[in-house]
């Protein structure tokens, strides 16, 4: 068989044998079993959210395991389409079934990489917090292009973007902002983001055109559920109530209806301006600091808690996870993973796919070592 046919078929047998390996395949089909009756009970429906939490697990198990079968499927059919055509010496077949293996190559790379979004809390929607770095306008003016691009990569996918809190810049941008994304994995995919981003270009609030250098840092945390209890000791709260700014005239914000809530013993801060009633307010930055105080619990377990404190302590040169340059040439690159994009107007319009991509596929470089390693 010829030889490009023979690696494709090798690496798309790689990714499917760590995709079973993830999944724990015969405990991953006994338990689609289980989910499949367990659906079929009529009592199960009387229970909303319990119903709408199996289905969700159903769901996205059958589609992992489905996903592999179909693939080996595909890929022995394909195999035995060019076996067939090389005996014909028909090389159109054969060309078109080894771009049929390409594209099945592309998809369990996919899949692969997807399979990492696993995690305690990938499946959980996610807080983007965006704070601006030293620089005054030029960094409050990047956060907020940050903010849009973060937003815009949700709407991209069919995600739901809220805005819980807004600090304004004094003449243009943000000083911080938080914004809830609700959506599949939405924290799974967005949880490589946390660092600080750094933008190059030429400055619009400067009159001499000078080239400015800014910084901003993203923080990503998950949304928690009810399954997941977090207590609080009240006597480690500051509570800070404050008057959330807002549009003018008849709807301007004429009581203090901002909270501000700083659990003392971590530092984490959580803030709520997103609605005019405080008591409102003061449900959503609870909410929002049990997230943070789970996330760092998380970070704690992952063993990268130095790496991210890091980048949110030092908004500023040797933190950054990325640099965005608009002056003198065009380019963003992701000074982990290598990856450059010759497009910043695309990647800032929410074109963030690969980055994050690239970011899970680190993993599975580790994951795929540690495998070879265990094999030897």
């Amino acid at each position: 068989m010829r030889a490009d046919a023979t690696n494709l078929q090798e690496q798309i047998a790689a990714s499917v044998t760590l995709l079973r390996r993830h999944l724990d395949w015969d405990a991953a089909l006994r338990r689609l079993d289980e989910l499949n009756a367990k659906s079929e009970d009529p009592e199960l429906w009387t229970k909303a959210a319990e119903a709408q939490a199996l289905m969700q697990e159903r769901n996205r198990l059958a589609d992992q395991v489905d996903g592999v079968k179909r693939l080996e499927q595909a890929v022995a059919d394909a195999i035995e389409l060019i076996e067939m055509a090389e005996a014909e010496a028909d090389a159109g077949t054969a060309d078109e079934a080894v771009r049929e293996l390409e594209s099945l190559a592309e998809e369990a790379k996919r899949r692969e990489i997807e399979s990492l979004l696993s995690g305690e809390a990938d499946q959980n929607d996610a807080y983007i917090e965006i704070n601006a770095g030293a620089g005054g306008t030029e960094a409050q003016d990047w956060a907020q292009m940050l903010m849009r691009m973060y937003t815009r990569w949700a709407e991209r996918r069919g995600f739901k973007v809220q805005l819980t809190e807004e600090s304004e810049g004094e003449q243009a941008g943000i000083k911080s902002a938080t914004l809830l994304v609700t959506g599949p994995s939405a924290y799974g995919w967005l949880k490589t983001e946390s660092g600080v981003h750094r933008l190059v270009r030429i400055s619009p609030f400067d009159a001499a055109a000078r080239r400015q250098t800014s910084f901003a840092s993203v923080y990503v945390f998950p949304v928690i559920d009810d399954k997941i209890v977090i207590e609080i000791n009240p006597a480690d709260i500051r509570t800070d109530t404050f008057r959330a700014s807002g549009a003018g005239g008849q709807h301007v914000n004429k009581t203090d209806s901002g909270v501000r809530f700083t659990h003392i013993p971590t530092g984490i801060v959580a803030a709520s301006t997103q609605d005019r009633s405080q008591h409102k307010n003061r449900a959503i930055a609870m909410e929002m600091l049990k997230a943070r105080l789970y996330e760092l619990e998380l970070r704690k377990r992952e063993a990268v808690s130095d790496a991210i404190e890091a980048g949110k302590t030092d908004i500023g040169w040797g933190h950054q996870i990325r640099s965005y340059v608009l002056q003198p040439y065009q380019m963003v690159k992701d000074l982990r993973t290598g990856i450059e994009k010759g497009n910043p107007a695309a990647v800032l319009d929410g074109d963030l796919d690969a980055f994050m991509a690239a970011a899970l596929a680190s993993r599975v470089g580790a994951t795929r070592s540690e495998a070879s390693a265990r094999a030897e």
